[in-house]
């Protein structure tokens, strides 16, 4: 859709284009977190490993196990936030679901 319909469409109600464009950043921002946590260990440990098999000729024990451990971090990371996120999201819709059946006896 052009943009130009769009402010037609959308703007014509008084809105302003903050309130329009916010919907989408509270999940960006949980994208934004739980990707960092695969891709900020991960390269670590890759410079990191093979730094430290360059210093102690190891090649490529070194590596393999920094890369093993960025992986446990990340996944204890990543289900950590995961967790968090869902509870965040998890009382609105019991507190939801408890209305419903009130509603429905």
């Amino acid at each position: 859709m052009p943009l130009f319909i769009f402010r037609q469409k959308y703007m014509a109600d008084n809105q302003s284009p903050k309130n329009i464009f916010t919907y989408w950043q509270p999940q960006l921002r949980i994208v934004a977190k739980l990707s960092s946590w695969i891709a900020l260990p991960v390269i670590l440990a890759t410079s990191l490993g093979k730094w430290l098999d360059k210093k102690y000729d190891t090649e490529p024990w070194l590596f393999l196990a920094t890369v093993g451990l960025a992986f446990v971090i990340s996944m204890f990371g990543l289900v950590k936030n995961a967790l968090t996120e869902f509870k965040k999201i998890s009382p609105n819709n019991d507190k939801n679901n408890l209305e419903e059946s009130k509603d429905d006896k």
